[in-house]
């Protein structure tokens, strides 16, 4: 039987090193962790308490090293290009939670949810130069359903606009590889990584993993469903705003597709 606390839609506490977190919870007994460093979610768990997202064994909670695993925030690029550090610098900051959040599209009878926010410092401008505030909700919807929304506003004071790229590199948790598909980007254009990012067309009726993969789709639809045979588990990625999804497999047991 539960206890009150346990009940909770959002508790603020203690991770791994002293780090807040922050414990979403929902009725039938789903959760989802989001550390303050990096924004990071560190885990999604169902009703039947099994873990969604793989984290690594060696995973780093130590700052300034990211957090290996979950879903790290890449802003502003998501690359290893330029002269900031590969994947950005929001996943190695340390957020705030927002206590003024704009309206956002989410259920006002759900109360699993929390807003982060993270604004440059004067250090941050030095390397990457433009103002701006970046808002997140992350949201554990009844039904165990995980919803990460980002706005990224310009709060230049001239209003000049810059450009940005950005990605949540999630980490699901699968099976053997071997048992697991993708399905939803049949016909689809990719760029692949492994071979000078020449372009192809996605041929097969699916995604399949027989050796390594580092594949960009382009112009992707808005639901893609990730299949796990073995676990008996279907992932159905819904999303909006973000037209590219990049496929890697690295290991037999992470499949972590920055959606």
């Amino acid at each position: 039987m539960a206890t009150a606390s346990e009940r909770v839609p959002v508790e603020l506490c203690k991770g791994v090193n002293g780090l807040d977190k922050v414990v979403l919870r929902e009725v039938r007994g789903g959760s989802a962790e989001i550390y303050l460093y990096g924004a990071h979610v560190t885990s999604w768990k169902n009703e039947h308490g099994e873990e969604l997202l793989f984290v690594s064994a060696k995973a780093n909670f130590k700052p300034p090293k990211p957090i290996r695993g979950g879903i790290p925030i890449c802003f502003p690029q998501f690359s290893n290009n330029g002269t900031l550090e590969q994947h950005g610098f929001a996943r190695t900051k340390f957020w705030s939670i927002d206590t003024d959040p704009p309206p956002f599209p989410t259920s006002t009878s759900n109360k699993a949810f929390i807003d982060l926010i993270l604004k440059p410092t004067e250090e941050d401008m030095k390397i990457w130069p433009h103002s701006y505030e970046f808002r997140l909700r992350v949201t554990l919807g009844p039904g165990g359903d995980l919803m990460l929304t980002s706005r990224i506003r310009n709060t230049s004071a001239d209003g000049k606009p810059f450009s940005f790229t950005f990605a949540y590199h999630t980490y699901f948790s699968v099976s053997d590889i071997s048992e697991v598909r993708v399905e939803g980007l049949e016909t689809i254009d990719y760029l692949d990584n492994l071979h000078n990012k020449e372009r192809f067309t996605e041929q097969g009726d699916a995604i399949t993993f027989e050796s390594e993969v580092d594949k960009i789709y382009v112009s992707t639809p808005t639901k893609i469903a990730i299949l796990d045979h073995e676990k008996k588990r279907t992932f159905v990625i819904r999303k909006d705003g973000l037209p590219d999804a990049e496929f890697e497999f690295h290991s037999a047991k992470a499949l972590f597709p920055p959606i």
